[in-house]
């Protein structure tokens, strides 16, 4: 069956209603020849003087109200519902005109306005779920069932049915069932239908793994920590859900206009004729009045750009924000996570004291951190433990000063890690401060984040991490400026330096670095007062007062975090920079699109007015037009669904200054 077959199936009112109209034709035809069927409203009407059989006619106009019943009936039925809750809306429109032109006798009129209409209905209807079709993607993805090992056994039971804690085995081919954690095997995921990243991700013991995903090689063992409605996929799928169904500001408006615009139009139509005395052309100007065009030119739009951004791993949350988004002139960043990847390394160890060596350094750096909860005690820990100078223990005392580093008592030394005030604070000599301050900002300068390290009164030495910047940072400051972005700026709280090392590797317009995140919040509403549309993108803990502040909070790498999607304006699920400039662009290809559409629906219908009053179009011809307009702006929204996402990941930043691996230290 072909697929315009399908259609017709699938909407039986304006097929048998067009069967009708066309059956009417043929019995037409066959009484009076083709000199009678014109489309002249009343050709029935002279039948006498061409046929002999006038029951034939008879016939034919039956026929032709039987098609108006058929496509009519529906139609009436919303406008008498709409009509209870004080609302007036195009159903009434064309139910009146309808109802009119058979009462006049126009019966030609009456069945085309309704079949024309019932098939612009429909079509309407088939787009919407056509651009639907990112969600019903993400349903079909949902796995049906699961494996999962219960005494020692391996049973096959609905993927609803797991239980939390339960061990899932994921075989080469499966789709993953639950959301949880990988305790055992090793394999490779694709995980497209979460991130939008097509090429599959290695995963091994104390990884995650999300429902929907599917396994493309290996043998997994997974314990389940997500499962049914609790799982990223299904928060994924409401989310989109809601997002599409939600209102922009401009369709909210176009609705409030429609309210007015639809009781306007019946008016101009009984002024009109009451002052011709031509009933005919007050019907037609209820039919050409119709704002069918307008009222879907938003939703068609909006609902392919959210299906659109969704297939590709980035949720809006609504029209609303989508609109907003196009608007966007500013990006707010935060470095760490974001810009960077948010796993410092340890890249150097400079020896100051010649009475020590690197190893010394390290263990005794590596000693005082082992009592710190600060995110740079990690790779200085990693390391130590690489080189086989791990601490054994915990210092005996450990001291956070705040904004400066830390005081530990290890084997009875008193050991300072820190930057030069730290130093300073306790007394150390002014020269040996100097000089250790001096490599310190050396180290800076590279982008690296220095840490001194002195023992019972002696600088001895600096370690230095330094968090790998993305390779497609740079890229992304490029499309963000492509996409009409006017400033990219950079917030974090690490020192200038640092921070002026990585805004010169990527291109970042604009750099506020030693920021607590209070201070992020104030230079996102400074920036917002210095009139730009703001989008912060962060990591929605620290930055929170800076993201809520912000015109649009986008979240970074957002799969598995129910709260960021959840809350977030825009939600990238993938930790593809590319994706940020591909959801700008998006929303302002959808803007342009609503506009657009909006234009055409106006100018449409001002010009059938025109027409109407100037005598050259009938109400059949009108409802034609009106419904040429309305696939119109349906096909003009369906091209958001085409075109390819933001291209893969840059494979290299030049001159980038990457820190050098953990092993060389």
């Amino acid at each position: 069956m072909t697929r315009f077959a399908k259609w017709f199936t699938k909407n039986p009112v304006p097929t048998v209603s067009g069967a009708l109209i066309l059956l009417s034709f043929a019995v037409g035809r066959i009484a009076g020849g083709a000199a009678d069927l014109t489309l002249t409203p009343r050709w029935w009407l002279d039948a006498g003087e061409h046929a002999t059989d006038a029951g034939t006619f008879t016939i034919s106009g039956a026929l032709m109200i039987a098609a108006a019943l058929v496509a009519g009936y529906g139609i009436v039925v919303k406008a008498a519902r709409a009509l209870a809750v004080r609302t007036v809306g195009i159903d009434l429109l064309v139910s009146v005109a309808a109802i009119g032109a058979i009462v006049i006798g126009n019966f030609w009129e009456a069945a085309a306005v309704t079949f024309l209409f019932a098939v612009g209905h429909a079509l309407e209807a088939a787009t919407l779920n056509k651009t639907r079709s990112a969600l019903a993607a993400l349903v079909a993805v949902a796995p049906d069932s699961a494996v999962v090992l219960r005494d020692g056994e391996q049973v096959e039971i609905p993927a609803g049915q797991v239980r939390m804690g339960e061990t899932v085995l994921v075989k080469n081919g499966a789709k993953v069932p639950v959301d949880g954690d990988v305790v055992g095997g090793t394999g490779a995921i694709d995980e497209a239908s979460i991130t939008g990243e097509s090429i599959p991700v290695e995963k091994s013991d104390g990884d995650r793994v999300f429902a929907g995903t599917v396994s493309r090689g290996g043998f997994l063992q997974v314990r389940a920590t997500g499962v049914g409605a609790d799982t990223t996929l299904a928060r994924i799928i409401h989310r989109v859900e809601e997002a599409q169904d939600a209102k922009a500001r401009t369709q909210a408006f176009i609705d409030r206009f429609s309210r007015w615009y639809t009781p306007g139009v019946m008016a101009l139509a009984l002024v009109a004729g009451l002052i011709s005395g031509d009933i005919v052309l007050a019907l037609t100007l209820l039919v050409i009045g119709c704002p069918g065009a307008l009222v879907i030119s938003i939703p068609v739009a909006i609902v392919a750009g959210i299906g659109r951004a969704a297939r590709y791993g980035i949720l809006i949350k609504g029209g609303e924000f989508l609109e907003t988004s196009a608007k966007i002139t500013a990006v707010a960043l935060d470095k760490t996570g974001t810009l960077t990847e948010g796993r410092p390394e340890l890249t150097d160890i400079v020896v100051l004291d010649p009475a020590h060596t690197r190893t010394d350094v390290l263990r005794w750096a590596a000693a005082a951190e082992a009592g710190s909860e600060h995110p740079l005690a990690r790779p200085i820990l990693e390391t130590a433990a690489a080189h086989g100078v791990a601490p054994r223990g915990i210092p005996a005392e450990v001291l956070p000063v705040p904004g400066k580093g830390i005081v530990a008592t290890v084997d009875g030394a008193v050991v300072l890690v820190g930057n030069p005030p730290l130093l300073d604070q306790h007394g150390l000599p002014a020269d040996a401060v100097e000089r250790a301050a001096g490599a310190a900002a050396e180290l800076a300068a590279a982008g690296r984040t220095p840490m001194i390290v002195a023992v019972d009164g002696a600088v001895i030495g600096v370690v230095a991490v330094a968090d790998r910047i993305r390779t497609d940072a740079r890229e992304m400051v490029t499309r963000l400026h492509a996409a009409g972005v006017k400033r990219v700026v950079m917030l974090t709280g690490d020192a200038r330096p640092v921070a002026d090392a990585v805004s010169a590797a990527t291109g970042i317009d604009e750099v506020h670095a030693s920021l607590l995140p209070e201070d992020k919040l104030d230079v996102v509403a400074d920036l917002q007062r210095r009139g730009h549309v703001v989008a912060m993108v962060g990591d929605g803990v620290n930055d929170a007062p800076a993201l809520a502040t912000a015109d649009i909070g986008v979240a970074m790498g957002a799969a598995g975090s129910a709260v960021a999607v959840e809350t977030a304006d825009i939600a990238l699920m993938g930790d593809n920079l590319l994706r940020l400039p591909e959801a700008i662009g998006l929303a302002r290809r959808t803007t342009r699109v609503m506009r657009q559409n909006i234009t055409i629906a106006l100018v449409t219908v001002a010009l059938l007015l025109a027409g109407v009053f100037a005598g050259g179009v009938t109400m059949s011809l009108g409802m034609l037009v009106h419904e040429a307009s309305v696939l119109i702006v349906i096909v003009n929204g369906m091209r958001l669904l085409r075109g390819a996402a933001a291209g893969p990941r840059a494979t290299a930043v030049a001159e980038s200054p990457q820190p050098a691996e953990a092993a060389a230290v």
